[in-house]
């Protein structure tokens, strides 16, 4: 099944963090994504403050559809997105399904 088409899951207590080689590995499904140590982000640039603001809301509904939300850093038409499990200090499987499901927002709209 593709990230995309999966439901986040709640991480159970004592869960640890992906290990890089399975990160990698996800991440190949979200490649505009930088993947950091514990975290991945992607950049966003809009036409104007509206539309970054139109983009976010929508962000927030898949956030809040999935139970796990990014980070969201805002800056005019600029949006910079951060996605990390801070339940388990690091990466989960949860935060490449939430960039896969903005990923395909966008594709959507092209």
């Amino acid at each position: 099944m593709r990230l995309v088409e999966e439901k986040c899951e709640p991480c159970a207590a004592g869960t640890a963090p992906l290990g890089i080689a399975e990160a990698e590995v996800l991440a190949r499904e979200t490649p505009r994504w930088s993947l950091e140590d514990k975290q991945i982000e992607r950049q966003f640039q809009f036409k104007d403050f509206r539309q970054a603001m139109d983009f976010v809301d929508k962000v927030a509904e898949i956030a809040e559809a999935q139970g796990h939300h990014p980070d969201i850093f805002i800056s005019w038409n600029k949006v910079r997105l951060v996605l990390s499990t801070h339940k388990i200090g690091g990466l989960s499987r949860n935060d490449f399904i939430v960039a896969a499901k903005i990923d395909q927002l966008l594709d959507e709209k092209e």
